[in-house]
Parts: structure tokens; C-alpha cells; sequence
């Protein structure tokens, strides 16, 4: 690698964005957040009306679309212009997010995307699958996860503070169902990469986990 790359992978709410974010802006790295290139498409899928069966249609939106992200602390996504980032955080667009990262023709399309973030003088690259397929190769590995039961808590409150109905029983069983089917997907399943620091969340702050991960890379 041209440039130093840590990567954060772990399942969803497990805490990878913040801490991700907030590295980067503390080592003045490039941010990468993988998860919402994947929403973006979902968003795109949805906006469509595209049905999830039809894997061409699908292959063709992630072929087209024009993704801007901007912000540290706050990421802003733009999709074809438009910002969507009030939309990447709802249940809905996880669900088909997860469903059509499962289809290998997508993932194609959209590793060279991601692999184009890594500029000077280093980044940041959150996701499922960083450390074992995307960046391979990059320095410094973590795999951040924490408890269903922790991580719907955490999603249900983020859904709160945002002004959505949010139901914990429904958001817990998404959670577990979501990790069931990152987990045993056919293309880059969700598994800690090799020699990477494992890190779990369930009973950290999240500055005990950033001071955790900054030791990596000191």
C-alpha cells in the first residue's frame, strides 16, 4: 500500500462509524464509510422500484450512480447530487442494503469505488469486509463488535433522538438477523481478518475504544 490504511470491520452497531470518524480527524486521514455505499445503492434500488430478484437492474444502478461524501465528525452523503444522508440510517434501507451486498456482481462494481479512497496521507476504512477483501494488504486491522442485545440498544436510541418510532424487539431481531446473513454469505462473509486487534464494545466507552485502536497505529 502507497499509503497507511487501517481497518475497521465488524458488524452493524457495534460502534465503527464513530470511532472510525474520529481517528480520521485526529490523524487528519481520509474517511471511507463502506456501509453507505452499499445504503446509497439501496436508496438508489428503492427510489427505482427496482426489485430485488433483478440482479442486472441492480448491477446497472451501482454501474451509474455518483456518490460525493464530505464531513468528518458529520458525514454528508450526495447521491447523484442529492443528499441522502438523513435516509442512510433508516431500518429500511439497512435491510436492502444487506440484501443486495450479498449479490457478487455488486460487490464487483463497487470494491474498485472503495479501493479508490486510499489516498495521502492515509485512511480510515469502515465496514464488513475491509481488512479481508477491500484493503487486504493495509497495515493496521481492527475488528470491533459488541453484543446484539448492546447494538440494537444503541440503534434504538439513535432512532429516538432522530424522531422515528423505533420498536427494540423489532430492531434487536434485524440486528440478529442481519449478522446471520453477513455472516454466512457465500462472497465476503463478515469474519475477523487475519492478525486483526479484536476489539469488544459491549462494556466500553467509545473513548476507551478509540484509545484502544490508537495504540495500533502509534
Amino acid at each position: 500500500m502507497k499509503h497507511p490504511i487501517l481497518t475497521i470491520d465488524g458488524p452493524s452497531g457495534a460502534g465503527k462509524g464513530t470511532v472510525s470518524r474520529v481517528i480520521a480527524n485526529q490523524k487528519g486521514w481520509h474517511y471511507l464509510d463502506s456501509g453507505s455505499i452499499y445504503r446509497a445503492l439501496a436508496i438508489a434500488v428503492l427510489d427505482q422500484a427496482v426489485d430485488l430478484e433483478n440482479k442486472v437492474e441492480i448491477v446497472h444502478l451501482a454501474q451509474r450512480m455518483v456518490l460525493e461524501f464530505s464531513g468528518i465528525e458529520v458525514l454528508t452523503v450526495k447521491l447523484n447530487t442529492v443528499d441522502i444522508t438523513a435516509r442512510l440510517g433508516t431500518e429500511t434501507t439497512g435491510g436492502v442494503a444487506s440484501q443486495i451486498a450479498v449479490i457478487p456482481e455488486v460487490r464487483a462494481v463497487l470494491l474498485q469505488k472503495q479501493r479508490d479512497f486510499s489516498q495521502a496521507p492515509g485512511l480510515v476504512a469502515d465496514g464488513r469486509d475491509m481488512g479481508t477483501v477491500v484493503f487486504p494488504d493495509a497495515a493496521y486491522k481492527v475488528f470491533l463488535t459488541a453484543s446484539a442485545e448492546k447494538r440494537a440498544l444503541r440503534r434504538h436510541k439513535q432512532l429516538i433522538e432522530k424522531g422515528f418510532n423505533a420498536n427494540l424487539e423489532q430492531i434487536t431481531r434485524g440486528i440478529e438477523e442481519r449478522d446471520l446473513r453477513d455472516s454466512q454469505r457465500a462472497t465476503a462473509p463478515l469474519v475477523q481478518a487475519e492478525g486483526a486487534l479484536y476489539v469488544d464494545s459491549t462494556d466500553k466507552t467509545v473513548e476507551q475504544v478509540i484509545k484502544e485502536v490508537l495504540l495500533l497505529i502509534l
